[in-house]
């Protein structure tokens, strides 16, 4: 567990790490690179670097935290990724099941599985699901999270690396938008972001812009047409709240 510097949750939780490459949007993945960095330090859980492994020890973490938090499940990996085992998925849910005052965000790139597998998941409402869109060849993610039983659902179009033209957003509850960062970070041309933004507002969904991205984000910033937008699904009767 670790507190987060992501704007749309608070802190993590990495039952899993490790993944694999799947598509465009993973060229710069920062977990990676983190995933370097922590085995350069010894760390025990990044021993075996970026191999897909699961942590039962982990499991137990969640029942220790006091109040309500936002968590972002499984930052350094992909949940849905076929080296992990049912078993240790529907481990995760029952854990998350047990721990309502707790809402979960699972974001993964393997929308087919997750769509395969999704009926023998424990779907409580503190369970968010995403899928990441980084460009058009991935929209049939879209396709695949929306017909799963998650309560709320959501995209990450981040790093938006290609437009999202008319999305159909039917049963989506939350759409994040961000730029790529880094010193090798691809450009996000800005009618991209203004495109999926109007496209929420026609279709009734959340909107959060993450960042431009860029060599520095903190310059870029996250204005958007002079303003922030952190639009947040509400979770109960999926309304729209606006921050």
């Amino acid at each position: 567990m670790a507190q987060s510097s992501i704007e749309w949750t608070e802190m993590t939780w990495n039952p899993t790490t490790g993944c694999t490459k799947i598509s465009a949007g993973c060229k710069y993945c920062y977990a990676e690179v983190m995933t370097r960095r922590l085995m350069a330090m010894g760390i025990e859980k990044y021993k075996d670097g970026f191999e897909v492994r699961v942590h039962e020890d982990a499991l137990q973490i969640p029942y220790s935290w006091k109040g309500n938090k936002i968590v972002f499940v499984n930052s350094m990996s992909d949940l849905f990724h076929p080296e992990v085992p049912l078993e240790f998925i529907q481990k995760v849910f029952s854990v998350m099941n047990d721990t309502p005052q707790h809402t979960y965000q699972v974001l993964t790139k393997r929308a087919d599985r997750l769509k395969e597998i999704h009926h023998l998941l424990n779907w409580t409402n503190n369970i968010w699901m995403g899928t990441s869109v980084e460009d058009q060849r991935v929209k049939h993610r879209i396709d695949d999270l929306r017909v799963t039983n998650a309560k709320t659902k959501f995209l990450s179009c981040e790093p938006l690396i290609g437009n999202l033209m008319n999305m159909n957003l039917d049963n989506i509850d939350w759409v994040i938008v961000g730029g790529e960062s880094g010193r090798k970070a691809r450009p996000m041309q800005e009618w991209w972001v203004w495109d999926i933004r109007q496209q929420c507002q026609e279709q009734g969904v959340a909107f959060f812009f993450k960042q431009w991205g860029g060599i520095n984000k903190k310059k870029t910033g996250r204005e958007l047409g002079g303003r922030t937008y952190d639009e947040m699904p509400l979770q109960k009767n999926l309304e729209i709240i606006h921050a």
